[in-house]
């Protein structure tokens, strides 16, 4: 699969460690930034996964800043992205297999290292069930 990943400031440190995480997975990972801890806006950078995500550029996006609330809501601002913030493996495998979320949240100064990993494990592995949860997520297409 190719996965892309961004974050700000605030995400940078988890970003790095969660690239090896999918490198060693056998993913390819594509970095929409940023490079470094220097403070930068986090919507640039959910507009960035979100906008490659919807285009086919990559299958899935991992986003994350400070609590991963900012940067959720802005990759939910691209049409066509379901964005789903996940601080536990239990949501992160719902989030995929329920509501076909095509882009991870992560909050790099809320969640552990070993955490963030298994979090992103679990969704990297996990597939969406469609039958009655693709009526949900049509609905939601619509609203948009």
């Amino acid at each position: 699969m190719r996965i892309g990943i961004g974050s700000d400031h605030g995400g940078f440190a988890l970003k790095e460690e969660i690239k090896k995480l999918i490198e060693i997975s056998g993913h390819e990972v594509f970095d929409y930034g940023t490079n470094n801890s220097e403070s930068v806006d986090y919507p640039e950078y959910g507009k960035l996964v979100g906008e490659a995500v919807v285009s086919g550029k990559i299958d899935r996006g991992i986003v994350i800043c400070g609590t991963g609330i900012g940067i959720s809501i802005s990759a939910n601002k691209v049409k066509g992205i379901r964005c789903a913030l996940c601080s536990d493996t239990y949501s992160a495998r719902m989030s995929m297999e329920h509501n076909n979320a095509n882009v991870l949240a992560l909050g790099g100064r809320v969640l552990g290292i070993d955490l963030a990993k298994e979090i992103v494990s679990v969704w990297l592995n996990s597939k969406f069930e469609g039958g009655r949860h693709q009526r949900r997520i049509d609905k939601i297409s619509e609203m948009e």
